[in-house]
């Protein structure tokens, strides 16, 4: 059984293994491929390391994982508490659904113009773009949540006489949390997406703005090392949020 587990584990790693072993032939073995269009792994390794023993790559991961964790936790707060109050409250929902629906087709990337005239370079425009990119998924998560809220939870509450305020923390709360969840984890992804968007045009300093000078400096080993340490983060943060999807649905 032990066994059989350990081979479903190592199973996934099958074809990224043959992919590295196709991308080395092509780019190392034939040089089909010029190392300033794309580099090969060996390329990529030595950047990896240069970039580690220097700092710059731990630098840049907190840089980056600062703003995300900031921009999530702005548009957590946000998105959660609105969207307790606008699913408790049909007619605030009613109000809101036209802003809401306009708004949140709008990509996030095509608000950087503006966090650039507001914010100016650094971090804060950033932040802004990421939360930006995260608050209609929680919102729109909870507001829906709040909605499956299985009536014979409130009609219980409301036998015993609670007040509203009672309502919304003891029943309609817990009984969201499933939903929040998925919508941070929804929201992590769309972070991180635009944390690298952000980085790339309005600041100076994480993952995506190395991305960029590193191109732009034809370094494609660094370049490449940034897309694959986002990656690889994007996995973690997807696997926290899988268990702890595991741990709440009920």
């Amino acid at each position: 059984m032990t066994e059989i587990k350990l081979y479903d584990k190592l199973d996934v790693l099958i074809l990224p293994v043959i992919l590295i072993i196709i991308w080395y032939i092509i780019c190392d073995l034939l040089m089909l491929i010029p190392s300033y269009m794309f580099p090969g792994p060996i390329e990529v390794v030595n950047s990896f390391i240069n970039l580690l023993v220097s700092g710059k790559l731990l630098k840049d991961i907190i840089d980056t994982l600062y703003k995300v964790f900031l921009g999530l936790f702005l548009a957590a707060v946000v998105g959660i508490s609105l969207g307790i109050i606008l699913g408790w409250s049909r007619r605030l929902e009613r109000l809101c659904s036209l802003i809401i629906s306009v708004l949140r087709p709008i990509p996030p990337i095509a608000w950087i113009p503006f966090s650039i005239l507001w914010f100016g370079i650094g971090t804060a425009p950033a932040v802004f773009i990421i939360f930006l990119g995260c608050v209609f998924p929680i919102l729109v998560s909870t507001i829906d949540g709040v909605h499956r809220t299985r009536g014979v939870l409130i009609e219980a509450a409301q036998s015993f006489g609670v007040s509203n305020l009672q309502m919304l923390t003891e029943v309609i709360l817990p009984a969201t949390v499933p939903y929040i969840v998925s919508g941070l984890k929804v929201g992590i992804g769309i972070a991180l997406m635009c944390t690298i968007a952000g980085e790339m045009i309005g600041s100076s300093s994480g993952i995506g703005y190395r991305i960029l000078t590193s191109t732009s400096l034809f370094d494609t080993g660094s370049t490449v090392v940034g897309m694959l340490v986002i990656g690889v983060i994007g996995i973690i943060f997807d696997y926290i949020f899988t268990k702890i999807q595991e741990q709440i649905f009920w």
